[in-house]
């Protein structure tokens, strides 16, 4: 039935999985793709989105190194906003809402079009080990499928359950059976597992909705897109909406709490902190009276809509109750009702950073396994096992990225030095590089190290050269090319920036702040510019933010230095953080508990971000 030895099997076809067998397959390994469901690759378990604070910049990076993600963003997407926009360029990210069903059947297509790729529908049960070496797979049947490398990317189906109220069964995803025997085994290989939670909402019709009470929430007057390969930006969006819960919509739930799992002791896991139940926000932020709820259509013709911000596992007679209390769901009918699900993981510690185990060569782990959340954060990670599989089994150099070339570089090492004891999500402030790492340059930072292992094709890498080279001729042409006072002056008086009497630089304009590149395509030295050299708007976009943030650029580099060589400072025994209220309160919990004896340590520690270093250096008066 199969090749007699395939290079890299891959196990499971969620996020992590599609992009580990598209990467193993594209630079040149057999391939085979197992999954116990061939119609739910790359299924949108949760929410029919991609992208979103720091999530959009790793998108962008998966693409830019040859990924698949953001084409199959860009080819279902039915909304697109770039959030942040009032803020730094640091914190600008891209978010997509995706028509589910076109979102898998893309993934599906473009895996079917990938040549060195096999697939087979079946549930893997178990590894095949011969002297600490993975050799193979075998799944339910019987059947045993050599393999030179194995990545398990096994999402939330290992044991799986599903919680609803006091009710509770096996299962991987509503619908979906779990996934037994793997978990048993690597614990007699000498893994060390744990459980942890996550959760989904209520899926409604939209039909008994009414959003003329609703705020309505459309996706950016102009469009961008997540590739940096030639797909086409959205003509048409369609809208979400956005409600919220109230005073008696919580009093309803409350209700239900002796009934739920994760109040009456059926859940012990730990679910996602920036994720949380509705159950848990009310538990939690007491003083609130009102929850954001997003309404958010799950395509382009359904009528089915995700309810984003009602994550629960409340019994689904309270979750109907209270949903039908909410502004514009007076009428709501359910699809299903949302759930909670518990599933095993392995503390990431025990992988090297290119995700193989220490424990058994040539076995990787990616995703929800490692014990992070988020369709982004997953797919990054099968990227990076699918490659790091090929290139060990070619003999070839590791490919590891580091801190300041990629979010994917911070999450892994996140994962590696510091592990994780509940669902890990990126953040913008994790990266203490963010600067560097934004998501107009990942195509910059990454395309030639994809190009290089063989990802990246030499069409893409010609296309960033170009805008390389056009940004840069562009940057020259604002520093050498001078304006007059009276063509400037007009320009400045509308921002309310002061009057310049003399001509000057080009770039010294464009450096103040309230001034734009729109503003300076006023001037038609400018646009006659960008017209000749047929500039488009991601080169208009990099160029204005290397002149506008270089002097935040050096001082970044500037201050990690820094950072670096005060590594070995001692924080005092029975330090009190709790006087320290620039703190985070995620780091001052962490703080309390873990009590590191130094910086480097405190640093290290999963949710302690690099601002929270900061506050702990400057009162220590460095």
């Amino acid at each position: 039935m199969f090749e007699k030895e395939y290079d890299v099997i891959v196990v499971g076809g969620g996020h992590a999985g599609a992009e580990a067998a598209a990467a193993a397959a594209n630079i040149g390994s057999k391939t085979l793709l197992v999954t116990m469901n061939l119609q739910t690759i790359g299924q949108m378990s949760c929410n029919p989105a991609m992208g979103g604070i720091a999530k959009g910049q790793i998108v962008r990076e998966i693409d830019a190194l040859g990924g698949y993600s953001g084409i199959v963003t860009d080819r279902s997407a039915i909304q697109f906003k770039m959030l942040n926009k009032s803020k730094g360029p640091a914190m600008w990210s891209p978010r997509a809402q995706n028509d589910r069903m076109r979102f898998a059947e893309e993934w599906r297509l473009m895996l079917e079009n990938t040549p060195n790729c096999d697939f087979y529908q079946e549930m893997v049960n178990g590894l095949l080990v011969e002297n600490g070496k993975v050799c193979g797979v075998k799944t339910s049947l019987g059947i045993e499928v050599r393999g030179k490398a194995v990545v398990l990317t096994n999402g939330t189906f290992l044991n799986g359950l599903i919680h609803i109220g006091e009710k509770q069964f096996g299962g991987g995803r509503a619908g979906e059976k779990a996934a037994t025997g793997i978990t048993e085994q690597l614990l007699d290989f000498g893994f060390e597992s744990g459980r942890m939670k996550t959760g989904t909402p209520p899926r409604v019709d939209g039909r008994s909705l009414d959003y003329s009470k609703m705020i309505l929430q459309p996706g950016d007057a102009n469009p961008e897109k997540f590739s940096y390969a030639q797909t086409q930006t959205l003509k048409t969006q369609r809208d979400c909406h956005m409600t919220h819960t109230s005073a008696l919509v919580h009093d309803l739930l409350k209700e239900g709490f002796d009934r739920s799992p994760m109040f009456n002791g059926r859940i012990k896991s730990i679910g996602p902190r920036y994720c949380p139940s509705i159950e848990d926000k009310i538990n939690r932020f007491a003083d609130k009276d009102s929850h954001q709820l997003f309404v958010e259509p799950e395509g382009w013709n359904t009528v089915e809509v995700y309810v984003n911000g009602f994550s629960t596992s409340l019994p689904e007679d309270v979750q109907f109750k209270a949903l039908r209390s909410v502004v514009g769901f007076e009428n709501v009918k359910f699809f299903r009702p949302g759930y909670a699900i518990e599933y095993d993981y392995f503390p990431p510690t025990q992988l090297k950073h290119t995700l193989e185990t220490k424990l058994v060569e040539n076995l990787y782990f990616a995703g929800q396994i490692n014990g992070t959340t988020g369709y982004e954060e997953a797919a990054s990670q099968g990227l990076m096992a699918g490659i790091n599989a090929h290139l060990k089994l070619n003999e070839k150099e590791e490919f590891i990225l580091k801190r300041d070339e990629a979010y994917i570089g911070v999450l892994i090492d996140d994962l590696i030095t510091k592990g994780t004891e509940e669902p890990y999500r990126m953040f913008t402030s994790r990266a203490e590089y963010r600067t560097l790492l934004r998501q107009d340059n990942a195509d910059l930072r990454l395309t030639p190290k994809g190009y290089e292992i063989g990802l990246a094709g030499k069409e893409r890498l010609k296309r960033m050269e170009e805008k390389q080279e056009k940004s840069n001729a562009f940057i020259k042409f604002f520093e050498k090319t001078s304006v007059l006072p009276e063509d400037i002056n007009p320009i400045l008086e509308s921002v309310n920036s002061s009057l310049v009497k003399q001509s000057d630089k080009l770039v010294k304009a464009f450096s103040r702040p309230k001034v734009t590149m729109n503003h300076m395509l006023q001037l038609e030295s400018v646009s006659t510019f960008v017209e000749e050299n047929n500039l488009d708007r991601e080169v208009l976009e990099q160029t204005e933010v290397q002149v506008k943030y270089s002097g935040y650029i050096a001082k970044e580099k500037n201050n990690a230095d820094k950072l670096h060589r005060l590594e070995d400072v001692k924080i005092p025994d029975n330090f009190d953080y709790s006087k320290l209220k620039s703190l985070s309160f995620e780091a001052r919990e962490k703080l309390e508990v873990i009590r590191p004896v130094t910086i480097a340590q405190a640093s290290r520690i999963s949710g302690v971000s690099p601002s929270d270093i900061s506050v702990l250096l400057v009162f220590m008066g460095r």
